[in-house]
């Protein structure tokens, strides 16, 4: 069987093809991209029954038609969200579909605490300075976390990590999900409305999927009801978070800092090197303009511990498919 991934990162290459050497030696081609998958590169996959996607990837349906066409019978998804692709349409065109619906919740708990970290207490503007030979302290006063509030939006896998870290802190936890984690109650985890926890908190850290239901899940309205001095982290999906109504806060002079590590409209732009180009996302380009702002470019999940899991995973999700399973991790199945 041909196999072609896509979006392939430099680093993540040697892990991805180690892993399928492990479980299938030469029975399989595999195939690795750099460039992403969208409706200019979708005949690159023609020849290839399985494509192995990235969330920055494109599958509406004119691409799942491609690759149907194309002799595509398998979208396995290197990541856990998978709004990026059209289920319905991968359903009429008898296309299987999985993803990697979990892997290391460390990674992207310890990266978004590194955000609020960092934006707490000034660290990249700091780090700027001294290499520069500029040792002076004056607009680098943070604040201790310790006995403040953190609110997490989002006590899955990943939150319920990131409320680990945060009691670790000494701080008091306000927690919002359609499901309480016990794990998270025993921490002492107070659950309460969306309302009341982005009141009440002085860091803010989203970890829910975006599906329809939290598609700017932090508005105008939400971000008004923030404190002055709090904290946001978006480590998650960049939807959650309406951008202009953000935009219109910190031009406000309003909110402490804000770590984002995704952006609503970050394909075709995040894992690329656009440095030589002319920025023509006025947004990012806006957000970047704040001192109290840092975007970085989709890494939360990027260590070798949650890499190679997403890769193991990702051959069990063939495997599967090659014998007629299904898994936790099935979107699609065979023929549905």
């Amino acid at each position: 069987m041909k196999i072609i991934a896509y979006g392939v990162l430099t680093d993540e290459q040697p892990l991805l093809r180690a892993a399928f050497d492990r479980a299938f030696g030469d029975r399989h081609e595999l195939r690795c991209l750099q460039l992403f998958l969208d409706r200019d590169t979708a005949p690159t996959a023609t020849g290839h029954e399985t494509v192995l996607s990235s969330v920055n990837d494109t599958l509406d349906a004119p691409v799942l038609r491609d690759l149907s066409r194309g002799g595509a019978r398998l979208i396995a998804q290197r990541a856990t969200g998978y709004n990026n692709i059209d289920l319905a349409a991968a359903r009429d065109l008898g296309l299987t579909v999985a993803r990697v619906s979990s892997y290391s919740p460390h990674s992207v708990a310890e990266f978004a605490w590194a955000l609020a970290l960092a934006v707490d207490r000034r660290i990249v503007r700091a780090a700027h300075r001294t290499r520069e030979f500029d040792f002076r302290l004056d607009g680098l006063l943070g604040r201790d976390l310790h006995g403040r509030t953190a609110g997490v939006v989002g006590t899955g896998k990943i939150g319920g990590a990131f409320a680990r870290i945060a009691h670790g802190f000494g701080m008091r936890l306000l927690g919002w999900d359609i499901v309480e984690n016990p794990g998270c109650s025993a921490l002492g985890m107070e659950y309460v409305s969306p309302e009341l926890l982005f009141a009440e908190s002085d860091l803010v850290s989203l970890h829910v999927p975006l599906v329809p239901d939290t598609h700017h899940l932090v508005d105008a309205r939400m971000l008004d009801l923030m404190k002055a001095d709090a904290v946001l982290v978006n480590s998650s999906r960049g939807g959650l978070v309406d951008t202009d109504a953000l935009l219109a806060t910190l031009r406000a002079g309003r909110l402490g800092g804000v770590g984002l590590d995704v952006y609503e409209e970050e394909a075709g732009v995040f894992f690329l090197d656009k440095s030589l180009e002319v920025m023509t996302d006025e947004r990012l380009a806006r957000l970047m303009t704040f001192p109290n702002v840092l975007v970085t470019s989709h890494q939360a999940y990027f260590t070798r511990d949650a890499v190679g899991q997403i890769a193991e995973t990702t051959v069990r999700n063939v495997e599967d498919f090659l014998t007629g399973r299904t898994s936790v991790n099935t979107l699609v199945p065979a023929g549905h």
